[in-house]
């Protein structure tokens, strides 16, 4: 939201988050959204994820990538988008790990971290 509204004050964030709250408990709100046409919930949210996504790349654009940290970059979004892109790749694994790796953000995420504590540091 600071992409698209350009305010970053914490505050405001809180303020937004009570409303948001306080919606929850109204159920009209939720058939306000309800109502609303797929074709434009589904523009905003391209819009949403595409601001995530062009943050995500100005943050990485804005550092010095190592080799170690090019290799964890990679292959967590490899195994992010390949459970995604490739669902059936879990369908012989039993039901827990099935719920865990069905995310291509959790999955991604795990293999950030897994890879983060086992790869070594460069000095």
């Amino acid at each position: 939201m600071i992409q698209l509204t350009g305010v970053a004050s914490r505050y405001v964030g809180y303020f937004i988050a009570a409303i948001l709250v306080v919606f929850g408990f109204f159920p009209i709100v939720g058939g306000i959204f309800k109502i609303m046409p797929e074709p434009v919930l589904g523009g905003a949210t391209i819009v949403l994820f595409g601001t995530v996504a062009a943050a995500g790349i100005r943050i990485l654009n804005s550092i010095k990538l190592t080799n170690r940290d090019m290799i964890i970059l990679a292959v967590s979004l490899a195994m992010g988008l390949g459970v995604t892109l490739v669902p059936d790749i879990l369908k012989n694994m039993p039901q827990m790990v099935k719920n865990v790796f069905a995310s291509g953000i959790t999955t991604g995420g795990i293999f950030a971290i897994l890879l983060n504590i086992l790869l070594p540091k460069e000095k």
